[in-house]
């Protein structure tokens, strides 16, 4: 059997939030509705019967809010939209139709640090007896000499410079990634109402249901881990007071020994060693590296608390595009979503990767506007930038992979609505296997209570014949090249079965 097969047992249903799937969205590229050359709400709103057809159960939007970057990582103005992007109204009007379809609505709050724009910062800036200084950390340069010029890169940064001078020589202020970006204080207890008020206006005026916390590592520097996870915890049990299901997912880069103790505040954290352990997996040709791995995380997590969410990813808005890292090869990036879908978490799509959409560093090619048809058709492409990775001699837009049953977009489109309508891909506990198999295959259990799939990816580059598992002979999904005969499977280039008990 060539292409894809599938058979579904059970109707559709949404697992959000703990397995469900959510599609992040750059406003700035997604669909320019007023013709300006900038991505909008109105133009969201007008493609939620996309994500919805996607299979998609929520949207995370990168920043909204007021900023002077394109990016929008530095805040201007907490409780407002970016001009670009329409008014609080629309955001408002997109929020009802989303809920209309059963679509969440995630939006990132940014509160590590502010824009050096904002205007707290600027009267902080003022002076030492300015009532807004101490909304950041200020430190006299005698004090911090040693540290002005000493910075570990870490995985989320590369700046070498924390501390800035704003102009004055004589007091300098704390700034983990940029000087245009000012860390907040959270041992100010006002600054900390300020924060929790900020998130009521969203969750309980505005009607958002949850965040995406960036930066969430930094609140405290390093060597204040534990000031870490309880500013989170505390910060979970405020937004809880307002909406008691409000959901939380931070972005905490770095390894599960770091990641885990920020569970109790931070019910859901993104899966960063799943996005870099499926592509080394999948370039090295070695099957069980990713699912030892995930094992390994799912295990720890329970060790610290069973009430968590692994938000899983194949790539976001901080990462080269999924197609790139797995060097253009249309199987393996098939491939790759497959291993997403089948495994447990809740996973994130971001914007255009369903379409094969191209891109690496610097970050604004990264974040390139979506293909929605041929260029001389696609009224809502966005402009704001010339695109150096994704155009319509490198990608095909959207409107014409609808009509290829092999397209990109189809088939994650297959994969998605198959997951929503398996309880064991959704659901199931992750088992790893008692055979042995070839090292490009990957193999592993998902089981609920209704439902038991056995999972084999042959991600080599050479067909591989093994036994069937004893008790999975019937084949509930197939993608590539897969013949089945006499007890046995044939699986060839980065082709793929789940089997059935």
């Amino acid at each position: 059997m060539s292409s894809c097969d599938q058979k579904p047992t059970n109707s559709e249903k949404n697992y959000w939030p703990k397995a469900g799937v959510t599609y992040e969205i750059f406003v700035q590229s997604f669909y320019d509705s007023d013709g300006d050359g900038i991505g909008d709400l109105n133009g969201v709103t007008e493609k939620l019967d996309y994500v919805s057809e996607l299979g998609a159960n929520a949207i995370w939007f990168m920043p909204i809010m007021p900023s002077p970057s394109y990016h929008k990582y530095d805040v201007t103005d907490y409780k407002a939209i970016h001009p670009d992007y329409g008014t609080m109204d629309d955001f408002k009007r997109l929020l009802d139709e989303a809920h209309q379809r059963d679509i969440k609505i995630i939006i990132d709050l940014i509160i590590n640090h502010s824009s050096s724009e904002h205007p707290w910062f600027k009267e902080s800036k003022k002076g030492r007896d300015n009532p807004y200084r101490d909304y950041y950390v200020w430190a006299q340069k005698d004090t911090i000499a040693d540290f002005i010029e000493k910075k570990v890169i870490t995985l989320d940064s590369d700046n070498i410079t924390q501390w800035h001078d704003p102009g004055f020589g004589e007091d300098y202020y704390y700034g983990f990634f940029i000087g245009g970006m000012p860390d907040l204080n959270f041992d100010n207890p006002k600054l900390r109402q300020e924060i929790y008020d900020i998130g009521r206006f969203w969750l309980e005026e505005v009607g958002v249901d949850g965040f995406r916390l960036d930066a969430a590592k930094h609140i405290y520097p390093d060597d204040r881990a534990a000031d870490n996870h309880e500013f989170w915890k505390d910060f979970r049990a405020e937004m809880t007071k307002i909406k008691p299901d409000v959901y939380l997912v931070g972005e905490v880069y770095d390894k599960k020994e770091v990641v885990a103790p920020f569970l109790p505040g931070l019910p859901a954290l993104f899966n960063f060693d799943f996005h870099y352990t499926l592509i080394e997996s999948l370039n090295k040709q070695d099957g069980m590296l990713l699912v030892n791995k995930e094992k390994g995380v799912l295990d720890y997590y329970n060790s610290i608390t069973p009430d968590f969410i692994d938000a899983t990813i194949s790539s976001n808005h901080d990462q080269p595009r999924l197609l790139n890292e797995l060097n253009a090869d249309s199987e393996k990036y098939k491939q790759a979503i497959a291993i997403l879908m089948s495994m447990p978490g809740a996973p994130y799509i971001y914007y255009g990767e369903e379409i094969g959409m191209l891109g690496l560093k610097p970050d604004e090619q990264i974040r390139e506007p979506f293909l929605w048809d041929v260029q001389s058709k696609d009224k809502g492409r966005a402009t704001w930038i010339k695109p150096v990775y994704s155009t319509d001699k490198t990608v095909t837009p959207l409107a014409l992979q609808k009509e290829d049953p092999s397209s990109y977009f189809n088939h994650y489109k297959d994969i998605i609505h198959l997951r929503n309508s398996s309880p064991a891909l959704a659901i199931g506990a992750l088992e790893l296997p008692n055979e042995t198999f070839p090292k490009p295959i990957m193999a592993y259990q998902r089981n609920s209570e209704n439902q038991e799939l056995f999972i084999l990816h042959n991600i080599g580059d050479s067909a591989i014949e093994i036994d069937l598992p004893k008790g999975f002979e019937n084949s509930y999904y197939q993608l590539g090249d897969v013949v089945l005969s006499g007890g046995k499977v044939s699986l060839g280039k980065n082709s793929s079965i789940f089997l059935e008990k």
